[in-house]
């Protein structure tokens, strides 16, 4: 199931505050967070409006933590770097293309 504030980035199509544009609130009631503040210039959604963006937000979600696990396999930059040097750019490349193939993106 997709976050609130996942749906609420897409539905708004845009980059959101969640301290100052949209404030949400979870009462720990078990119904889960709630819009509790709405600050920007497009109109609140309905819960039918965000639940449209289930599916969306489930593969952004999904690919999120696609992008975070390459990141880390791809190590930091200046070890790719030193890797080049090293190896050459042949070898990383293929490290790198099997790094995309073990974790591809929806």
């Amino acid at each position: 199931m997709a976050n609130l504030n996942t749906k609420i980035k897409l539905y708004a199509n845009q980059e959101v505050d969640f301290q100052k544009d949209v404030i949400l609130q979870d009462d720990s009631d078990g119904n889960g967070a709630y819009i509790k503040e709405w600050n920007l210039s497009i109109a609140e959604p309905t819960d039918a409006q965000l639940a449209n963006y289930e599916s969306a937000g489930n593969i952004v979600e999904a690919n999120n933590t696609v992008i975070s696990t390459r990141k880390t396999a791809y190590g930091s930059w200046d070890k790719q770097l030193e890797e080049i040097y090293d190896d050459g750019i042949d070898s990383w490349k293929t490290r790198i293309a099997q790094v995309k193939s073990d974790n591809p993106k929806s």
